[in-house]
């Protein structure tokens, strides 16, 4: 039986004093999660594989992405790190079908594969963009889109809020919640619909550092436990490597560093392994830098 149902049980039985009631809703959500070809994969054939080729993308005469050519691995976490403007962000719309690319092009498992982005990823913005009228849970289920109005949707979207550990806060409003709770009902709302592909556009940015480390334990943690290629942005190189399989340097619009992070999960923070390897990352961000310019 998939973890994701076996979490699922565990939480009814814990949260619904009525025992017929808890029956019904875990079969209802059994049904709804086998009829679902991606969330029945195991976690670790549950990511997809992603393969770019010369993407390019121009607004007018600026060219932001300038050939990007990149292999990720199912189930892989890429950490994107470059200075303001490089493109990072603009790679990730394209990915995401936000956008589309000058030139190139891109996709998702075998080459040939009918697969639309939208169908296979979802995405985690720096702000948590929850809706202020509608309470933690509703929040949640949101994420489901279509899905929420089928049978089980309320009780797969509390195992979800569940794994991030705000099960407590479900009929909460967003307002009285800190900036890392609110980001955390932001990962349960990405993560409800089971996506293949996760990406992440700088979703740490705005808390502070102690809640900012939390927050890469927990991402980690959903990351190994779902399965799911995920694709981060981040300025902060220690971040990236903490995280990262491996870790994707672009400047100007290129991949001018791809560097593989081979050093054994959980990472030890300040560790030499990890300084040496921010060294070599740092040295090729501030190559050509000029005193006083936006990094």
């Amino acid at each position: 039986m998939p973890a994701s149902i076996l979490r699922l049980a565990r939480f009814a039985e814990q949260s619904l004093p009525d025992r017929h009631a808890a029956a019904l809703e875990l079969e209802e959500a059994f049904d709804m999660v086998t009829q679902d070809s991606v969330s029945a994969l195991p976690a670790a054939a549950r990511g997809v594989a992603v393969a770019i080729r010369g993407l390019r993308k121009s607004f007018g005469a600026h060219e932001v992405l300038a050939g990007i050519d990149l292999d990720i691995a199912a189930g892989e976490f890429v950490t994107v790190v470059g200075r303001s403007g490089c493109g990072k962000s603009t790679l990730l719309r394209l990915l995401l079908g936000l956008d589309r690319p000058s030139s190139g092009r891109f996709w998702f498992g075998p080459e040939h594969a009918p697969v639309e982005g939208r169908d296979v990823a979802r995405i985690m913005f720096q702000e948590p963009r929850l809706l202020p009228w509608a309470r933690v849970l509703d929040n949640v289920e949101t994420g489901l889109g279509q899905r929420r109005r089928e049978p089980g949707a309320r009780a797969l979207a509390l195992a979800t809020l569940n794994e991030v550990g705000l099960e407590t806060r479900r009929d909460d409003w967003p307002a009285i919640l800190s900036g890392g709770q609110k980001q955390r009902v932001a990962l349960a709302r990405a993560l409800v619909s089971k996506p293949r592909l996760m990406v992440f556009d700088e979703p740490l940015g705005a808390v502070d550092a102690l809640t900012r480390i939390s927050m890469q334990r927990l991402l980690e943690h959903v990351w190994q436990d779902e399965g799911f290629t995920a694709i981060m942005v981040t300025h902060d190189v220690k971040e990236a490597l903490t995280l990262g399989d491996r870790v994707v340097v672009i400047d100007e619009g290129r991949v001018v560093l791809d560097l593989k992070v081979e050093v054994d999960r959980k990472r030890r923070r300040g560790s030499a392994q990890l300084a040496k390897l921010e060294g070599q990352i740092l040295q090729q961000l501030f190559r050509d830098s000029v005193i006083g310019e936006d990094a």
